[in-house]
């Protein structure tokens, strides 16, 4: 799933990207801004697996649910 400006960047509410059978959150970051470099633009983006927030080293499994979260602002 992909929210707000980055969605708007990637075109879609969702993206399918392969990466190797070990992946780490920072290697799909990689590779995301690879596919749409626009996403280098932002301030930063965070990456959720199973509706938690991710650290870049954390393992993705190909069932896991990943959601791709720009940065929000707010008062």
């Amino acid at each position: 799933m992909v929210f707000g400006i980055a969605r708007e960047i990637v075109g879609n509410g969702s993206v399918t990207i392969q990466v190797n059978d070990v992946a780490t959150v920072a290697q799909l970051k990689k590779e995301l801004i690879l596919q749409y470099p626009e996403l280098a633009g932002l301030a930063s983006f965070a990456i959720a697996v199973n509706g938690v927030y991710a650290t870049d080293d954390m393992i993705i499994k190909q069932a896991d649910e990943v959601a791709v979260i720009p940065p929000v602002s707010g008062g």
